[in-house]
Formats: structure tokens, C-alpha cells, sequence
């Protein structure tokens, strides 16, 4: 029974062919693209307007030079709306819950923050890894620490992401699961249990989007020491 819980969590195949691929492009089809008329409808009015705020919100406490990010972490921030939103459909994949895949999004773009902060300031760069005023004989033991929380940060930031999602998908279907047993033997147990499963969604729908927001607000934090 167990090991059918985490089944759902597997990448699945069809004729050999994994479909994780199709999974992470088809998301894209569903945004309208823009047109060239003057006037565009609501759809796209909302989702220039969405983007646009959340744009603004992010490249708010960055400078000039970290700007040059913004269409990436937005197109990032959609994307990861999107997948996790669509995990949520029944018979569905999330490809948000491979710890790879996220592992895949924060390595590079941590490491492309770092690299940037060594190349544009390198001293101040160095400099996040002793804080000022640190007593001599503690130096050598805060800049082991502070190496490894730097290096620890894309890893927290995938595992964050996953840990999240997949411990939403499971609680939905182990209540799920407990729904459909009770209703045979307690029809009331079991019509209370629907509501916590009910509301359990509107929180995951909540999670989804919170967490796509809280990794793209890690990087772009990230950004801000680098730039």
C-alpha cells in the first residue's frame, strides 16, 4: 500500500519515451501569445498585468545591472506556477517533484550568481564569507560555516521545493484514500473528512504558488548580494 502512495511521485513512460518532457513543455501552449492589435482582450490584459507587477515587485531591490535578469525569472516563476498548478489535476504528473529537475534549475542559476559576484566584485564577494568585526581566533571557524551555508543554498533551494509538493500530493491522497474506505462505514466520518480534503486543496493551491514565488524570491536575494 505504501510503495502505491509514492508511485505517483515516479516518472512515467509511454512506448519507452518519458514523458516528463511533454510534461515541462506543454504548459507553455496553454498562455495566449500577445497579438498585434491595439486593444487586447482580458486574458492577455491579466497576464501582462500579472507579469508586469511581479517583475516590478522582484527587480524593486535590485540595481540596474540585476535587471538583465528579470525576463528569466519571471518566465521561471510562470513556469513553476504552472507545473505545480497542473500537478494538482487528477491523473496528472508534477515534474516539480523530482528533486533533479529542481536541483537542475537552482545549481546553475546559484552558480551564475556566484560567478557574477566574482567577477564584478570579487572583494566584496569574498567579503560575505567573514563578518565584520569577527574576533581573530574565530575567523577560520566562520569562514568554514559561511563556505558551507554558501555552498549548501542550491540545495536547500530544490529540496525546498520538493519537499513541499510532495508532501501536499501525499496527504491529499492518504485522505483521499481514508475517504473512500470510511464512506461505506461511517458515511458522516467520511463526508467530514471530504471537507479537511477539500480544504486541504485550497491550501496546496496555495503552496504551489508559493513556493514557485519563494524560489524565484531566493535567487533574486542571491542576485542582490552578487550585483
Amino acid at each position: 500500500m505504501m510503495t502505491s502512495f509514492f508511485d505517483q511521485f515516479a516518472s512515467p513512460y509511454y512506448l519507452g519515451i518519458p514523458l516528463i518532457a511533454i510534461a515541462i513543455a506543454l504548459p507553455w501552449v496553454l498562455y495566449p501569445t500577445p497579438s498585434s492589435r491595439w486593444i487586447n482582450n482580458r486574458l492577455i490584459t491579466i497576464q501582462g498585468w500579472f507579469i508586469n507587477r511581479f517583475t516590478n515587485q522582484l527587480m524593486l531591490p535590485l540595481n540596474v545591472g540585476g535587471h538583465k535578469w528579470a525576463l528569466l525569472l519571471a518566465s521561471l516563476m510562470i513556469f513553476l506556477i504552472t507545473i505545480n498548478m497542473l500537478g494538482l489535476l487528477p491523473y496528472t504528473f508534477t515534474p516539480t517533484t523530482q528533486l533533479s529537475l529542481n536541483m537542475g534549475f537552482a545549481l546553475p542559476l546559484w552558480l551564475a550568481t556566484v560567478i557574477i559576484g566574482m567577477r564584478n566584485q570579487p572583494t566584496i564577494a569574498l567579503g560575505h564569507l567573514l563578518p565584520e568585526g569577527t574576533p581573530i581566533p574565530l575567523i577560520p571557524v566562520l569562514i568554514i560555516i559561511e563556505t558551507i551555508s554558501l555552498l549548501i543554498r542550491p540545495l536547500a533551494l530544490g529540496v525546498r521545493l520538493t519537499a513541499n509538493l510532495t508532501a501536499g500530493h501525499l496527504l491529499i491522497q492518504l485522505i483521499a484514500t481514508a475517504v473512500f474506505v470510511l464512506m461505506p462505514m461511517m458515511p458522516t466520518v467520511a463526508i467530514l473528512t471530504a471537507i479537511v480534503l477539500f480544504l486541504l486543496t485550497l491550501l496546496e493551491v496555495a503552496v504551489a504558488m508559493i513556493q514557485a514565488y519563494v524560489f524565484v524570491l531566493l535567487l533574486s536575494l542571491y542576485l542582490q548580494e552578487n550585483v
